[in-house]
């Protein structure tokens, strides 16, 4: 089976529709040694798909448009953070503790782009001061998985170079590989609201569709990043107990609202969100939401009919599976890093992709849980993990053909507009099909500046 066939049916879709999609082949485009191109291209394909059925259906149209894949549009958008430019000013991406460490027998890589995950990482290594020169020397007298354990005991992120074959024996390893790529759980029968009928264009399958979106960084914003262009109403949350990266919320802020609440201290706000919410999306530790009542199964029971989307970086299983994650980490753990370097001299893939990657696939499976309960009316939850993506590009996808055209600059791919925030230089979205949307109707806002309610 191809990639895009893996995906299609990973998220539920018919075979039948695979002939709808053709590819632009572009040789340079996410040059690696795993396939990451044709990992990105399936999941950017999967989404398109279920954006064509989706738009079809609502549209009364007897065929589903035809989805165009083209890699130079999908490597520019897979590198979307490295092509904002705010005002001119291309951003920072990685804070100056978040790298590859030598260690007494090793490798380990941290991330501490966020305050509290810096000021976790010290606390791991019985630090308090942030220089880099110091804790590198702290770390070459250390061994790579007494650093993960003590960095991860004290709130900190920080993981052990493993090679393919450490990870395969790994208890972590071998839970993930037991879990579908996106799983699946329906809810009851309760009906839900019906979408209603579309006409015009662009033709927008998510119009109307209301999404609450509870994710941060780069995976679950990217997913409704791609559901806002769909036609969405977008409404982002975020606590204000914790800091935020502005520029990484531009990146991926477009077509969305974003608001502030304190869950703990306001929950009637959230709740008035619920009553009419079609879509919860949460990219949190599994279990971290539960306490607030927002577990999949207790969303649900309050809002017959939702769709819940969850996504982790190790997924909700296994001895991990309470751990934070990033896509740089799971990349280091799994052998990605030393598969694309070496144990010796570790690398790193051409981009985020397990985070882009699983965006999309959450987004195509978001799309078509609405496509399913329009059929069927009960609401359901679909999960998706880094590590689980991660296994899918390590051992089941075949590389493809180069190309015989070139990716050699991704000008036609890229957008500029004025925003609340500047002029923005920004990728545009790689989910393309007949008499779909192009651009998105909105540039980022200021984090968490709108009011929390629905447009």
């Amino acid at each position: 089976m191809t990639a895009l066939g893996t995906a299609w049916s990973a998220v539920g879709g018919d075979a039948a529709l695979l002939p709808r999609a053709s590819t632009v082949v572009r040789e340079g485009a996410l040059d690696a040694r795993l396939p990451v191109r044709e990992l990105a291209r399936a999941c950017v394909g999967a989404c398109a798909l279920a954006a064509a059925e989706l738009g079809a259906r609502r549209a009364g149209r007897s065929e589903v448009p035809r989805v165009r894949l083209d890699d130079g549009a999908i490597a520019t958008a897979f590198v979307s953070e490295r092509h904002l430019l705010v005002d001119g000013r291309a951003p920072v991406w990685f804070a100056p503790l978040s790298k590859f460490w030598r260690t007494a027998d090793g490798w380990v890589r941290t991330h501490a782009n966020y305050p509290h995950h810096r000021a976790g990482l010290l606390a791991g290594l019985g630090m308090t001061q942030d220089d880099p020169e110091a804790v590198g020397a702290v770390l070459a007298e250390r061994s790579s998985h007494e650093v993960e354990q003590a960095v991860y005991a004290a709130g900190g992120l920080a993981v052990a170079l493993r090679t393919p074959r450490e990870w395969a024996a790994h208890e972590q390893a071998l839970a993930v590989a037991r879990r579908p790529l996106v799983e699946h759980e329906r809810f009851g029968t309760a009906r839900a609201r019906a979408l209603p009928p579309l006409d015009g264009t662009p033709l927008l399958p998510a119009a109307g569709v209301r999404v609450l979106d509870l994710t941060r960084v780069i995976a679950g914003p990217v997913a409704t990043r791609t559901l806002a262009l769909l036609g969405a109403d977008v409404l982002r949350l975020d606590t204000p107990l914790l800091p935020e990266l502005l520029d990484q919320h531009t990146d991926t802020g477009f077509g969305k609202r974003s608001a502030s609440l304190d869950l703990a201290a306001d929950r009637r706000t959230f709740e008035e969100l619920l009553a009419t919410a079609d879509v919860v999306v949460t990219g949190y530790r599994p279990g971290a939401l539960d306490r607030f009542g927002l577990s999949a199964r207790a969303l649900a029971e309050r809002r017959p009919g939702l769709i819940v989307a969850e996504l982790s970086a190790w997924g909700a299983y296994g001895p991990w599976s309470g751990r934070r994650g990033f896509d740089s980490l799971v990349q280091v753990a799994t052998g990605i890093a030393a598969t694309e370097g070496s144990a010796e001299q570790p690398g790193a893939l051409p981009a985020q992709a397990l985070d882009h990657g699983t965006g999309y696939l959450l987004a195509a499976a978001v799309l078509r849980a609405l496509t399913e309960r329009a059929d069927q009316g009960d609401g359901r939850c679909v999960r998706l993990a880094l590590a689980r993506t991660a296994r899918w590009l390590t051992d089941g996808i075949e590389p493809g053909p180069r190309g015989d055209v070139a990716y050699e600059t991704p000008d036609a791919w890229l957008g500029e507009r004025d925003s609340a925030l500047g002029r923005l230089r920004y990728a545009l979205s790689p989910v393309s099909f007949e008499d779909g949307p192009r651009d998105w109707p909105r540039g980022p806002g200021v984090w968490g500046a709108d009011p929390a309610r629905w447009d």
